[in-house]
């Protein structure tokens, strides 16, 4: 997806204020004010405010996308690594990258799943896309020897997604990033409880 560079700032802009606020309380004139633009100049690149909240979903899931889904989780390293790597990369993001303000795709989720069927279809998207990496993950942790139980991995993978998610809640309900590490301790206990060929860390 190509975006002119004003588009783009504005989306942007826009991400930083939804993130922070939510999408009901984020006004337009924030949005004005965040962009450096006028009314005409908004309604030039957007029809609306909620096509630019759909746009900041997309374009957020991009960048999700790219960093997380396909640059650690489609990497050629070994499935223990990889799914290491998820757990290490969400600490850090929200370490790093205003913690305090939780995840975007959550808290959407939260505020606009019951008032706004296409806010739901999407971020369900995210979620679902992200379930899917970690299946395939998981499965490539299983020994060839081993039987796949392929409803009990598309299970766990779920149930991670779900963990994952509520400590990145509870992180920003305490404000509290060792929240999220506690998270992503129990999941790897969860793993290898589950798959007995997980060992954190190990290569193949």
């Amino acid at each position: 997806m190509i975006l002119s560079q004003k588009r783009q700032e504005i989306i942007e802009s826009a991400i930083l204020l939804i993130r922070s606020k939510g999408y009901e309380n984020t006004k337009l004139s924030d949005i004005l004010e965040a962009s450096q633009i006028g009314k005409g100049q908004f309604y030039y690149y957007f029809s609306s405010k909620r096509e630019l909240g759909l746009a900041v979903i997309d374009y957020s899931f991009m960048a999700f996308n790219k960093q997380l889904l396909e640059n650690i989780l489609s990497s050629p390293k070994s499935p223990e690594i990889k799914f290491d790597e998820m757990l290490d990369w969400l600490v850090m993001f929200h370490k790093t990258s205003r913690s305090k303000c939780g995840c975007l795709f959550g808290n959407l989720a939260v505020e606009m799943s019951e008032h706004d069927e296409s806010f739901r279809e999407k971020v369900k998207e995210v979620f679902e896309n992200w379930t899917e990496k970690i299946k395939l993950v998981l499965l490539e942790m299983i020994k060839p020897s081993e039987p796949a139980d392929f409803l009990k991995v598309e299970k766990l993978a779920q149930g991670i997604v779900a963990m994952l998610e509520g400590g990145i809640l509870m992180m920003k309900s305490k404000q509290d990033i060792n929240v999220l590490k506690d998270m992503t301790e129990l999941v790897r206990y969860l793993v290898d409880s589950y798959l007995p060929s997980y060992s954190p860390g190990k290569e193949e």
